[in-house]
């Protein structure tokens, strides 16, 4: 009997998301356990595709970000640094290899807001068709020691 891979989910999101509290994130996380893991920020402005990239690297199969709807960040234009910054790890991922749709953005909207355990859920419907990202076997080319020109000549 083959046990499925539960995936796990990297969810950063705006402190302006409708019902984001502390105790909306908690009953969050004990709703869907290790599956999600819920990263509160003051602007997604602030998330650098670094933090998307650890994530992945080292317990997420998929990394999200939720923004305040566009026009409606505080600090003026945070959802669209934010969402330049998922296109440049999109491309990231997808020149090593990897699905880019493991990264992706959500804007908020200001006609139909939706909470933050809609959105979630959301998300992880959406996540649910990839496979575990730890058990995909990715080739990575291997790299001797003093493969580079300038190790040789440093010898």
């Amino acid at each position: 009997m083959i046990r499925e891979q539960q995936l796990t989910l990297a969810l950063f999101y705006c402190q302006n998301v409708p019902e984001s509290e502390e105790a909306n994130r908690q009953a969050l996380e004990e709703e869907f356990g290790k599956s999600i893991r819920l990263f509160p920020i003051p602007c997604s402005g602030r998330l650098d595709p670094v933090h998307l990239l650890k994530a992945l690297e080292r317990f997420a199969d998929a990394a999200f970000i939720i923004t305040c709807p566009e026009g409606a960040c505080r600090y003026f234009e945070g959802n669209h640094r934010a969402k330049k910054r998922v296109e440049r790890t999109k491309k990231i991922l997808s020149d090593i290899g990897i699905e880019p749709e493991r990264v992706g953005i959500i804007i908020g909207s200001k006609e139909a807001p939706k909470t933050l355990a809609e959105l979630a859920k959301e998300i992880l419907k959406k996540i649910s068709q990839f496979e575990c990202l730890n058990c995909l076997k990715l080739k990575v080319p291997k790299v001797k020691e003093f493969d580079r020109p300038a190790c040789r000549e440093a010898q």
